[in-house]
């Protein structure tokens, strides 16, 4: 699935018909000369130097990241069906994943450069240059091999995925574990209860280390508070600061901030 999708970004570009510039970029790209591609936010960041180069260059690619309803929308349905749930989980892409992203009417890779920011400080044209090219490559083996790098682009890193997914999937075993007795308790009394508590264990087996902190009412069913939790919540504005995405700037400070 990575490597279909891999394939889908490579094609956004090479429908240019930009044949020379790409197979140079190819090249370059497989004799080592883009160094330190970085993923931040939805921010693509190279340093390139080409064998006839005197000095690297910096290319950037960007592309919209998706927002917080957009993000919740489709962690909803991933953590809803638990082949997606469990290959993610599990460190893998699953197939048909990009259904899940088309029914919320999303696509993980850009269909169009119409979705694509650009630039590199070689500044030759047309653009997109040698350099961008080959970081387009080096893009494409980072969706390889690294299943989680395409969501990174889009907004959502690693980390926070799988810990979104934790959460629904251990709110929806919890919910399903009350209403299989009328009242949401086992039956048999207290000390039944409290096994049947210890047996399903659920917050564990999800590797959440102990059940969901209480969170304001309104907020994600299972989820855990967190002081930069409201930068997840709201659309992120289109600022950015040193190239860095104003929502990559902030979140430090609000961690830093006391949870309450």
């Amino acid at each position: 699935m990575t490597d279909r999708l891999a394939l889908a970004f490579l094609g956004t570009f090479e429908s240019l018909r930009m044949g020379p510039t790409f197979a140079r970029g190819r090249r370059d790209e497989r004799a080592g000369h883009v160094r330190n591609l970085m993923i931040s936010g939805s921010l693509v960041v190279a340093q390139v130097r080409g064998p006839d180069d005197p000095a690297a260059f910096r290319a950037r690619i960007a592309v919209r990241a998706f927002g917080a309803s957009e993000w919740a929308r489709v962690e909803q349905d991933l953590a809803g069906q638990a082949r997606f749930a469990a290959d993610l989980l599990a460190g893998r892409m699953p197939p048909g994943i990009g259904e899940i992203f088309a029914e919320a009417r999303l696509s993980l890779v850009p269909l169009s450069l119409d979705e694509v920011a650009m630039d590199c400080t070689c500044e030759r044209w047309p653009m997109p240059c040698v350099h961008l090219a080959a970081a387009c490559y080096a893009l494409a083996r980072a969706f390889e091999e690294d299943p989680f790098a395409v969501f990174a682009w889009r907004g959502r890193p690693r980390d926070e995925l799988l810990m979104h997914l934790r959460e629904l999937r251990s709110a929806s075993a919890l919910e399903s574990a009350g209403a299989a007795v009328p009242g949401g308790a086992p039956a048999g009394g207290p000390d039944e209860a409290a096994a049947g508590a210890d047996e399903l264990d659920v917050a564990a087996f999800w590797g959440l280390g102990g059940p969901p902190a209480l969170v304001p009412t309104g907020a994600r069913p299972g989820a855990v508070s967190r002081p930069d939790a409201l930068l997840d919540q709201l659309d992120p504005p289109p600022l950015a600061h040193d190239g860095r995405p104003i929502v990559d700037v902030l979140r430090p400070a609000y961690r830093a901030l006391p949870e309450r």
